[in-house]
Order: C-alpha cells, then structure tokens, then sequence
C-alpha cells in the first residue's frame, strides 16, 4: 500500500517548510514548492532569508525548489507549512491553507497521505480542507488516501 521510498512535497518553505524539507532530505526525495518566485530563486541560490541553514544544507541534492505547481505531480506525502497570518479583526486567514488545499486537490490520487502542520482552529482542516480535497474527486477518504482527523472534544 505505501512506498518504501515515497516522494515527499513540502508546500511553503517558510520557517516550518524549510527546515522541514532539510531533515526529510536526509531519507527521502523532496520537493520544496512555495508561490514565492523570489523565494524559490533565493533557495535555489542556497540563501535562507532566516538565517537558519547554511548554503551546503539548503542546497542537498535530495530536495528540488520550484513555484510550478507541476513539481507535485508525483508526490506520495503531502505536507503543508503554509502560514496562517491573523486578520486586522483577529480572525484567522485561512487564504493560504485554502489555496494550498486546492492545489494538492489536482494532484492527489490513490495512497497519498496528507500532513498539515500549518497552526489552525480546532476543526479547521475537517471543516474546510476535508470537503476542498474531496469535491469533485472519486477518491475517498482513509480508503485511497489518507487524512489523519484528531477526535473532537466537546
């Protein structure tokens, strides 16, 4: 059912996505997307705006940059970093999780796992994401791929 060596793809490469493309480069391939051209150059230049990393780490041979939504064409493991910014009304933004949600809904397909690491409400990723990557797919929920739910408490 799973890969032994699956393809992981890491969406945003900020200050969790980055490091977190790094250490998984030391087992597994990984892809490294983000929609910042700029930042995708910088990475590919092996600069780290964070200062965090040097350019021998960002550049390993494992793990490839790209803004090209493409790149994840392959991906077995889906992991989501994006940020989740509060509004100036002190609600959440959930603009980034969203679009990345949609994003990995055109590449997702049997087996794959999905992994948000990205800080949201109780609730948010069932409520919101769940139904963005099951709309208009065949695919279903923890039979073709997997999406862990944390149990609710009321």
């Amino acid at each position: 059912m799973f890969k032994k060596n699956p393809k992981v793809s890491i969406i945003g490469m900020g200050y969790v996505g980055l490091p977190l493309a790094i250490k998984f480069s030391k087992f597994y391939k990984v892809k490294g997307f983000d929609l910042s051209l700029s930042r995708i150059n910088k990475l590919k230049k092996g600069i780290d705006k964070n200062l965090e990393f040097k350019k021998k780490d960002i550049l390993k041979k494992n793990i490839t940059y790209s803004n090209k939504q493409k790149i994840l064409k392959d991906t077995d493991i889906f992991i989501v970093t994006v940020p989740t910014p509060l509004k100036k009304n002190n609600k959440p933004d959930l603009y980034p999780i969203i679009q990345a949600t949609k994003i990995i809904r055109k590449y997702l397909k049997k087996n794959n796992i999905i992994i948000y690491e990205s800080t949201v409400y109780p609730g948010c990723t069932e409520e919101i994401c769940l139904p963005l990557l099951t709309s208009s797919r065949k695919l279903k929920l923890n039979t073709d791929f997997f999406f862990r739910l944390l149990p609710r408490k009321n």
